[in-house]
């Protein structure tokens, strides 16, 4: 791992991403889920024709305009998205025996919510990747403060790349104003981190980003993607 970090040190990202490439050709994956760091990283790669694919997860419970972002980037770049969902029968049976907002009862049941809807169908998303680009910044966590630009994930053996983990939040919104990329709308009435409908509210002014995320809870504001 020392190499290939050493190897990106100092790369603009569109340079890291092509040795990237170069090192484990495809097997390069970005998932996104939309939010602003997200079409920044896709505006990147799309808009400097790298190879990589580019896939999001579907839960069953996101917000139309998540929907709606989804639609004006697939008419700006004209570029494939794969879509994975959960698997029927675990979220037939998780409705079925304990309603459809669980979530809200402990943070137990959140998780169990997460894992279904989120993390199994990220597992096999990632299924033969080696290279996992994400869009997580370390401003937006207590969690992911002291993550680095190229982390290994043991549990899926693969290395994460996260090229806007030192920007600023000011730093991806001037991208996406100079390069008119779209966004979800949600953003500008207060949505910061956009999740699943029922799980996200907008923050007040001065509230932590991440406050809008399973607000009813106290815990690490985490579904299990990342920790």
């Amino acid at each position: 791992m020392t190499d290939i970090t050493n190897a990106l040190a100092n790369k603009p990202v569109v340079e890291a991403i092509q040795y990237l490439l170069e090192q484990y050709p495809g097997a390069v994956a970005f998932s996104t889920s939309f939010g602003q760091e997200d079409q920044v990283i896709a505006d990147i790669i799309w808009r400097n024709h790298l190879p990589v694919r580019v896939f999001t997860l579907d839960t069953g419970r996101l917000f139309q305009e998540t929907y709606d972002v989804m639609d004006v980037t697939l008419a700006r770049y004209k570029q494939p998205i794969e879509v994975f969902y959960p698997e029927t029968a675990a979220v037939e049976k998780l409705v079925s025996e304990k309603g459809p907002n669980s979530f809200y009862d402990s943070v137990e049941n959140r998780k169990q919510c997460c894992g279904i809807r989120k993390v199994v169908p990220l597992n096999r998303a990632l299924e033969g990747v080696k290279v996992w680009i994400t869009g997580l910044r370390a401003e937006q966590s207590e969690n992911r403060h002291d993550m680095q630009t190229l982390e290994w994930d043991e549990q899926r053996h693969l290395y994460k790349y996260n090229p806007l983990i030192h920007w600023g939040y000011d730093e991806v919104l001037a991208y996406l104003s100079q390069h008119n990329v779209p966004y979800n709308k949600l953003h500008d009435k207060g949505f910061i981190s956009i999740g699943c409908a029922p799980c996200t509210r907008a923050i007040e002014p001065g509230e932590h980003p991440r406050a809008g995320r399973w607000w009813w809870e106290q815990s690490q504001k985490e579904c299990g993607l990342h920790g």
